[in-house]
């Protein structure tokens, strides 16, 4: 029968504002009989779960070498995102400053629990934490900070909080945004609308890009997330879906949003369907330059019609004038200016993205499909 018990470790509550969080110390061998490591995923209706990094194996090898040698110390405090199940039992004596007051935390271990059910989440030491649990010690204590955090929202909040300064990986980030609450830095709260179209793009199935954006939990996808992210950015700002944004605050009707994004990246599958299925290394269509381009061309003809309406003859019509001009997967392409390029000679630069943009827009006023 597996154990129950309750964990109690003296700690003190120091106070931050409104918040409360939880200082203490605590064998690392113990940490993952309460806290879960919460790598990201999606559940089958395609909600998001989890927050953390993959592990890195090579790294977490390191750190347990460094362990299981003479005079090792983490002096780095892990961070834990409990749940309302533990609790904190003040002691009587008060210390002599009113923001921090000692205590005890009680912490409920049940060993049956699966991962989602422990009452803490990792939010930073992953890495840590693997390499005590795997040492060949017999404990080692580590400093440790807590606090408890209402939801699953709320934690992946304080994850990319606690994070801000460190290299996340751009793409955990792009995929935690959407699920976020609370107070965000400047930059992130830029990306947070981009980030939630990108993800809808990616898992709605009746998006022209569902499956194609590669993130964490969508690890065969071959558009680049940050790419289709400037694309949708410069849009939201400064183009066509720039009619449904709310410019004081940022929100705006996200479901025509992603209607005139679907209409308008429907037609252009449909048009050129053969680059459209092939990744960036064979295809300029799915590469950064192609879909900024594309973007911007979808600004211009789309720029004053509603959503309703951008799946139509004229649309439709302006990117088919394309098909004999571009050299997505092969050829060469001919500018207007006398450069040539082979096919695959385009960069995602700015510079690039500007040339090619210049001549999809020519080629389709030339054609008079745009007026």
């Amino acid at each position: 029968m597996a154990d129950q018990y309750t964990l109690r470790l003296p700690a003190l509550e120091v106070r931050q504002g409104s918040r409360r969080i939880y200082c203490f110390a605590v064998d690392g061998k113990k940490l993952h009989s309460f806290a879960a490591v919460s790598r990201i995923s999606r559940d089958e209706e395609e909600n998001l779960k989890g927050y953390q990094r993959p592990e890195v194996l090579s790294h977490i090898r390191a750190i347990r070498r460094y362990l299981e040698s003479d005079g090792a110390m983490l002096p780095n405090a892990v961070v834990l995102a409990f749940d309302p199940r533990v609790k904190f039992v003040r002691h009587g004596q008060q210390s002599s400053v009113d923001y921090a007051v000692p205590g005890e935390l009680a912490i409920p271990v049940d060993e049956a629990l699966s991962e989602d059910e422990k009452p803490a989440w990792l939010v930073d030491g992953q890495q840590r934490s693997a390499a005590i649990r795997d040492a060949d010690l017999a404990e080692f204590p580590v400093a440790a900070v807590g606090f408890i955090a209402d939801n699953a929202a709320e934690q992946r909040s304080q994850f990319l909080l606690v994070n801000s300064t460190k290299p996340l990986p751009k793409g955990l980030i792009h995929e935690l945004l959407p699920d976020t609450t609370g107070h965000l830095p400047p930059a992130y709260v830029r990306r947070r609308l981009p980030a939630k179209l990108m993800t809808r793009l990616n898992i709605d199935g009746d998006s022209p890009f569902y499956g194609t954006v590669a993130s964490p939990t969508s690890p065969y996808g071959y558009i680049k997330d940050n790419s289709l992210l400037k694309m949708l950015e410069h849009s939201l700002y400064e183009g066509a879906l720039y009619q449904y944004r709310n410019p004081v605050d940022g929100s705006g009707d996200e479901e025509r949003m992603l209607h005139h994004l679907k209409s308008f990246w429907s037609i252009v599958k449909e048009v050129f369907t053969d680059a459209w299925l092939k990744p960036p290394r064979n295809s300029r269509l799915t590469h950064g330059a192609g879909i900024q381009s594309m973007g911007f061309v979808m600004d211009t003809l789309t720029d004053e019609l509603p959503a309703e309406g951008v799946r139509c003859e004229a649309v439709r019509s302006a990117v088919a004038s394309l098909e004999t001009e571009v050299a997505w997967t092969s050829g060469t392409w001919r500018f207007s200016d006398g450069e040539e390029r082979k096919w695959n000679g385009l960069q995602n630069t700015p510079s690039d993205v500007h040339l090619l943009t210049t001549h999809l827009l020519k080629v389709i006023h030339r054609s008079g499909t745009a007026e």
